[in-house]
C-alpha cells in the first residue's frame, strides 16, 4: 500500500509519497521500501506524476513507463493539465509496442481464471456446507449451486455501471476476440462440473464486464498528475483510476481533480492510505465518526418502536402513525446532529488549516506534505498491522517559475558517484533528422 499527498496553493503544489511496496505471496506478505512512486513527467515543464496501488501496469513497471513516455514527450508544452493527462492516457491506450495483443491476451487469461477460481472455491464451499449438513449431496443440488452461484457474479457485474470511455459494442468484440480463451480458462477451472450454455453465455458476459464496468481489482493503480500547463497561472492536480488494456481498449476512470483558481486558494488531498490526514485535518477518526453516526441512525430507528410496543390499550393502526412520525423526528434530530458536528470540524479544524495552507511558502508547503506521509508511516509502524507505508519519503514542489523541484530525494546509486547520470540528465531525447543538401 501507499500514503501519498498532494498539496497546493496558488504559489505551488507539494507532492510526497512513501517507498513502501507491498508483495503478496503465497506465504504471505514482502514488503521493500526502496520503490520509487514519484517522478517528473516532463523534464523541461512543470507538471509531476504519483503512483499507487500496483507498480507495475500489463507487467510494465511504472516507473520504465513515466520515463519512455517523458523521452516521447521532449520539450513539448501543453496549454493546461488536462491535455498533459489527456496526452499521458493516449500514450497508454495507443502504445502498441509497450502492450502488444499478446501480451494482452495474457493478461486477461490470467485475469479472468483468477476470477473464475475465485468462484469455484464459492461452489466448493457450498457444496461442502451441502454435504455437512445432509451428509450426500444430489447431482441437481450441485447443479444448482453451480448455476446459482455464476448467475450472482453475472448480476452483480450487470448492475455495474459502465464506464464513459467504452465503447458501445466493446463487450460484444471482446467476447468474440477472446472466446477462446474464456472456453479455456472455464474448462481448466471448472473441468467437470455441469455448466448450462445459458451460464457459460453468463460467465461471457462477466468476462466482458470484468473490462468494461465501473469496478476496479484490488490490483489497479491509481495515477496522480499535478502542476502547471503552459497557459495556467495556478496549479491543479487530476488522478485516475487504471487497471488494464484488453483487446485494445484501456480500461480507466478519473477519480478527483481540483485546480487552485480564484474561489479555492488552497487544496489537501490525500491518496492511498489516508485516514490518518483525515484524522488530522478533520479532528475525528473518519471511521470512528462512522461508527458513531451508523449507530445512531440504527437506534433513530428502532427506539420508535420499542416506544410503540410499550403503550397498551392502542389499535395497530395508530401504533404505526405514531411510530412513523416518532422515526420522521428522529431522522431530523440525526440529520441536525450530523449537520452540527460538520460545522463544527469545518468551522474548527478544517477552514483553520485550509486558511493557513494558502499562504504557506514553497518549503513549508514541502515540510507540510511530508509531514503527513510521515504520519501515516509512524502508525503504521507502532500498530500491530503490517508496515505498508514506510521507507524514504520522496518530496517534490511544483512552481511555475521555477518548475518541478526536488526536496528530498532517495537514489539506488551514490549521487557523488554517477556525476555524468546528472550531466545527461536534459540530453535531447530525439534528435532532429539533419535536413538533406540540395
Amino acid at each position: 500500500m501507499t500514503a501519498e499527498i498532494a498539496i497546493m496553493n496558488k504559489t505551488a503544489v507539494a507532492l510526497a509519497a512513501d517507498s513502501a511496496v507491498t508483495i503478496e505471496q503465497e506465504k504471505g506478505q514482502k514488503i521493500f521500501n526502496t520503490v520509487n512512486k514519484l517522478f517528473a513527467l516532463s523534464k523541461y515543464h512543470p507538471v509531476g506524476i504519483m503512483i499507487y496501488g500496483s507498480a507495475n501496469f500489463m507487467d510494465v513497471p511504472w516507473e520504465s513507463i513515466i520515463k519512455i513516455y517523458r523521452a516521447n514527450l521532449g520539450k513539448q508544452p501543453f496549454p493546461t493539465l488536462k491535455e498533459y493527462s489527456d496526452s499521458f492516457i493516449s500514450f497508454l491506450s495507443e502504445n502498441i509496442t509497450l502492450f502488444p495483443e499478446t501480451e494482452q491476451k495474457k493478461y486477461f487469461f490470467r485475469a479472468i481464471a483468477g476470477y473464475f477460481i475465485d468462484i469455484k472455491r464459492e461452489i466448493d464451499d457450498q457444496v461442502k456446507e451441502k454435504i455437512s449438513c445432509d451428509k450426500k449431496i444430489m447431482e441437481t443440488s450441485v447443479n444448482e449451486i453451480v448455476e446459482q452461484t455464476i448467475k450472482k457474479h453475472y448480476e452483480v457485474w450487470n448492475k455495474a455501471a459502465k464506464l464513459d470511455n467504452i465503447s458501445a459494442d466493446y463487450d460484444k468484440t471482446l467476447i468474440e476476440n477472446y472466446s477462446e480463451l474464456i472456453i479455456k480458462a472455464k474448462d481448466e477451472i471448472f473441468q467437470q462440473l455441469p455448466i448450462s450454455k445459458k451460464t457459460v453465455e453468463d460467465l461471457q458476459i462477466v468476462c466482458a464486464s470484468i473490462f468494461s464496468k465501473d469496478r476496479f481489482a484490488r490490483n489497479s493503480s491509481g495515477l496522480v498528475i499535478a502542476g502547471f500547463g503552459e497557459e495556467e497561472t495556478f496549479p491543479s492536480l487530476v488522478s485516475f483510476a487504471i487497471e488494464a488494456k484488453v483487446n485494445n481498449t484501456l480500461k480507466y476512470k478519473k477519480e478527483k481533480d481540483a485546480a487552485i483558481n480564484v474561489d479555492s486558494s488552497a487544496w489537501i488531498i490525500p491518496f492511498a492510505q489516508s485516514e490518518m490526514v483525515a484524522t488530522f485535518i478533520e479532528g475525528v477518526d473518519p471511521s470512528y465518526n462512522k461508527i458513531i453516526s451508523d449507530y445512531l441512525s440504527e437506534y433513530f430507528e428502532k427506539y420508535p418502536d420499542f416506544i410503540v410496543d410499550s403503550i397498551e390499550n392502542v389499535d395497530v393502526t395508530k401504533k404505526q402513525e405514531f411510530s412513523k412520525k416518532l422515526k420522521e423526528i428522529g431522522l431530523s434530530i440525526l440529520t441536525d446532529f450530523n449537520k452540527r458536528l460538520q460545522d463544527y470540524r469545518r468551522a474548527f479544524h478544517i477552514n483553520p488549516i485550509i486558511n493557513a495552507v494558502s499562504f504557506l511558502p514553497k518549503d513549508e508547503l514541502a515540510a507540510m506534505a511530508e509531514s503527513l506521509v510521515n504520519l501515516t508511516s509512524f502508525k503504521r509502524k507502532i500498530s500491530l498491522d503490517a508496515e505498508t507505508v514506510g521507507g524514504p519519503i520522496d518530496v517534490a514542489v511544483i512552481s511555475k517559475g521555477d518548475g518541478f523541484i526536488w526536496i528530498k530525494r532517495k537514489h539506488y546509486f551514490k549521487p557523488e558517484l554517477n556525476p555524468y547520470f546528472f550531466a545527461n540528465y536534459f540530453r535531447e531525447d530525439r534528435k532532429e533528422p539533419k535536413s538533406e543538401k540540395a
